[in-house]
């Protein structure tokens, strides 16, 4: 029986996921910042199955107040045994080129307060010698691209932060998972044209709850992902830079 907090409760594939943990009767506590979507989420989980379902109207971005949540959370359910991380923004590139509040704002939600988390989330897990931390990062931060390096400068520093950790906190048994999905139709890419590599949320879900149960450290979602990204790597910088990716 798996006590899991969800950061970024409310996002399309942190809600798929928490259903598949509701169906194996999880303790859940949910937090995100709109608390009638927190308060109809929580309902619905409990119907599947979740044996408890707590929450907490949270503004992640206010780093300040992660030790208190963090607290609080641990309260509510006794203790953990897994978090997933699964909020973010995908910010306006071109916005974000011209000013660099914009970019700041970008790297705030995608990075910096995720880390502020992850620093925490360390030391608990680390000092009880056991758990999960699984934190949905991008195949966007595997290489700088035109079209949204921003958003990928955030992925890419927050995968590298993650591996980091991963080294650091195998020794204690915890276990530390990246996810890095590739196009996902939800409500933050609605503007998006969708194409033969579109998925929806419930199978990056799935394959979440895969690589967790098998203690994956790194998971493409879908699978195919690993091999674009690795052709897309391997193109030289010279070529590179001339294409409109």
């Amino acid at each position: 029986m798996k006590k899991i907090l969800i950061l970024g409760a409310t996002s399309a594939i942190a809600e798929q996921t928490a259903r598949l943990y509701a169906d194996r009767g999880a303790q859940l506590m949910l937090v995100a910042r709109d608390e009638d979507k927190l308060r109809r989420l929580a309902d619905d989980l409990s119907i599947r199955g979740a044996e408890q379902v707590k929450w907490q109207s949270c503004n992640l971005n206010d780093t300040a107040g992660h030790e208190n949540l963090l607290s609080e959370s641990v309260n509510q359910l006794g203790d953990l045994d897994m978090v997933l991380i699964a909020y973010g923004t995908l910010g306006e590139q071109v916005a974000g080129e011209q000013d660099y509040h914009v970019a700041l704002a970008e790297l705030q939600t995608n990075c910096l307060s995720v880390l502020s988390l992850l620093t925490l989330l360390a030391n608990y897990f680390e000092s009880q010698q056991s758990g999960t931390i699984a934190v949905i990062s991008s195949v966007a931060g595997d290489r700088g691209r035109q079209s949204n390096y921003i958003y990928g400068t955030a992925k890419g520093a927050l995968s590298l932060f993650l591996q980091g950790l991963r080294n650091r906190l195998h020794k204690a048994g915890v276990h530390v998972l990246t996810i890095k999905p590739g196009f996902v139709d939800t409500p933050m890419t609605r503007e998006f044209k969708k194409g033969l590599l579109w998925v929806q949320p419930q199978a990056i879900a799935a394959g979440i709850v895969k690589a967790v149960d098998r203690r994956q450290d790194v998971v493409y979602l879908p699978f195919f992902w690993r091999y674009i990204m690795l052709f897309i790597k391997l193109i030289p910088e010279f070529i590179f830079k001339r294409l409109s990716l």
